[in-house]
């Protein structure tokens, strides 16, 4: 199943609107040193998804094992080296068993799609329209 979003540049300075299926998301980094207020830089709009696709993946292997993950709480850290992040630490809490919770991460791994992604980084091509 293919996805497909889009940008478009606000036409000054260092934002743009992303459509994600018609939900518009302004993405910018408009003030030095490192984004505005008003909109998430775009490293950190991956670093949502990373937290929030494994929140997901995390509460999904939790229902299938008929668990419930009272105050689960996904928070990621990504460190930058040049142009890129270059670590993603991802910390995961909940108001459980530090065992249950410790015992869900593998199964979590294996299915969130984001941080599979960035494990096996897919072909990336940039072509004129």
């Amino acid at each position: 199943m293919a996805r497909h979003v889009s940008a478009t540049w606000d036409g000054a300075g260092q934002s743009a609107t992303a459509d994600i299926r018609g939900i518009r998301l302004s993405i910018g980094d408009d003030a030095p040193p490192h984004g505005s207020v008003s909109a998430p830089l775009p490293t950190e709009v991956l670093l949502a998804s990373v937290a929030s696709c494994f929140a997901i993946a995390m509460a999904f292997v939790a229902a299938k094992r008929d668990l419930v993950l009272p105050g689960l709480t996904v928070e990621v850290d990504g460190d930058y080296e040049g142009p890129r992040l270059s670590t993603i630490d991802i910390s995961v809490s909940a108001d459980a068993d530090d065992d249950l919770v410790e015992r869900l991460i593998p199964a979590a791994e294996r299915l969130c799609y984001v941080t599979n992604t960035l494990r096996r980084p897919p072909r990336i091509t940039v072509t004129r329209r």
